[in-house]
């Protein structure tokens, strides 16, 4: 299985050296926030820009 150019060996070291830095108990929830991260990124590029603009507020005279 090759993902990025990489083999099963050294994806294994990078699961194990994420183990070792977060613990086993916080990598679910890191995979969760990376994940809803990619999924709000990929909804922002295809909503349209036209949508999500709004009226600039007016500057009201001093």
């Amino acid at each position: 299985m090759r993902i990025l150019g990489m083999d099963t060996p050294e994806l294994l070291f990078i699961g194990l050296i994420g183990v070792l830095l977060f613990g086993a108990n916080k990598l679910p929830e890191l995979g969760k926030s990376v994940a809803n991260t990619i999924k709000e990124f990929k909804k922002a590029m295809r909503s349209d820009p036209a949508e999500d603009k709004t009226p600039p507020e007016e500057k009201k005279p001093k």
